[in-house]
C-alpha cells in the first residue's frame, strides 16, 4: 500500500489507485498517515475532523468512519489490520516508507548530508525528493490543525530542498541551470533571501556581476518596502564579497553548501 499526501490525497495498492471521495475519510486517513505506526488518540482525531464543530458522540462517529476506511482498503489489500483500533485511538499499521511525505523527507535529508562531500549523490536525492510532489501537500485533507500545520512544514522543507539543489549544482559548476531555476523561484518568492543569495552567486560566477548587484538592490528595496527590514547578514556579506571580487566566491564549496539561520524559517528535522 502507498499513501500519497504531497498533492491531492490518494491511496494505491499494486498500481491501482483507490478513490477516497468522502472528505472525513480522507481527513482521517491523512491524519493517521502523518504518523504511521503510532496511535492517534480519539480526542486528537475528533479535533482534526470536526475542529470548531463538535459532534455529539465523537467516538461513535470515528468508529463509523473507521468502518468506511476498512471497507475502502479491503478492495485493494487483504489486510484487515491496516487500520487498527486500540483502547485510546487508532493507528495505521503501515511502514513509514509507504507514505510519500516520509520518502520525500528521507531523500531531502540524505541530499543535505551529501552536499559538500558527494554533490552528485546529493543531486540525485534532491531531485528524487522534488519529483514526489504532485501539488500542494495535503491539498484536500481538510482544515484540521494537524494537516494544515504539516502542509506548512512540508512546503517550507520543499523550499529548502530547492536551495540545497541549487547549492549542489553550483558545486558541480552548473551555473546556467541554477540561474534558470532561481529566476523562476525568486519571482515566486521575492522575499526569500537564500534564493537571492544563490542566484547572485550563480550570476557572479557566470561573469554577470552587474546583474548580481542589481538583484541585491531589488531585493533590498523589496524587503524595505514590504517588511521594513534590511537584508540579513549573509546576503549583505555576499554583496560585499562580490563588490570586492573575493576569490573565495569561485571555490566549489565554501559556505554555500550550508544553510545559515535567517528569516526564512527552519527546515524540518
Amino acid at each position: 500500500m502507498e499513501i500519497d499526501i504531497l498533492g491531492p490525497f490518494s491511496v494505491s495498492c499494486e498500481g491501482h489507485t483507490v478513490g477516497v471521495r468522502a472528505s472525513k475519510v480522507r481527513a482521517m486517513l491523512a491524519t493517521l498517515a502523518l504518523e504511521p505506526g503510532h496511535v492517534v488518540s480519539h480526542v486528537d482525531l475528533a479535533d482534526e475532523l470536526w475542529a470548531g464543530h463538535p459532534v455529539g458522540n465523537p467516538r461513535n462517529a470515528l468508529q463509523a468512519h473507521a468502518t468506511r476506511v476498512r471497507r475502502l482498503l479491503g478492495h485493494t489489500e487483504q489486510h484487515a489490520a491496516v487500520l487498527r483500533a486500540v483502547p485510546n485511538g487508532y493507528l495505521l499499521n503501515i511502514s513509514r516508507d509507504c507514505v510519500d511525505g516520509n520518502r520525500f523527507l528521507d531523500h531531502a535529508a540524505r541530499g543535505a548530508d551529501a552536499l559538500l562531500g558527494a554533490p552528485g549523490t546529493a543531486l540525485h536525492h534532491l531531485e528524487s525528493a522534488l519529483a514526489l510532489w504532485r501539488g500542494p501537500a495535503l491539498l484536500d485533507a481538510g482544515d484540521g490543525l494537524r494537516c494544515r500545520s504539516a502542509a506548512t512544514l512540508f512546503e517550507e522543507r520543499r523550499l529548502t530542498v530547492f536551495e540545497d539543489l541549487a547549492s549542489a549544482r553550483l558545486i558541480l559548476g552548473d551555473e546556467s541551470r541554477v540561474i534558470a531555476d532561481l529566476r523562476q523561484l525568486t519571482a515566486q518568492y521575492p522575499l526569500r533571501e537564500r534564493f537571492c543569495e544563490l542566484l547572485m552567486l550563480a550570476l557572479y560566477r557566470s561573469g554577470r556581476q552587474s546583474d548580481a548587484l542589481e538583484l541585491f538592490r531589488l531585493t533590498q528595496r523589496r524587503l524595505d518596502d514590504e517588511l521594513g527590514i534590511r537584508p540579513a547578514a549573509p546576503l549583505q556579506r555576499l554583496h560585499a564579497e562580490i563588490l570586492s571580487h573575493d576569490p573565495a566566491l569561485g571555490r566549489a564549496g565554501a559556505r554555500w553548501g550550508r544553510r545559515e539561520p535567517g528569516r526564512n524559517g527552519l527546515p524540518l528535522g
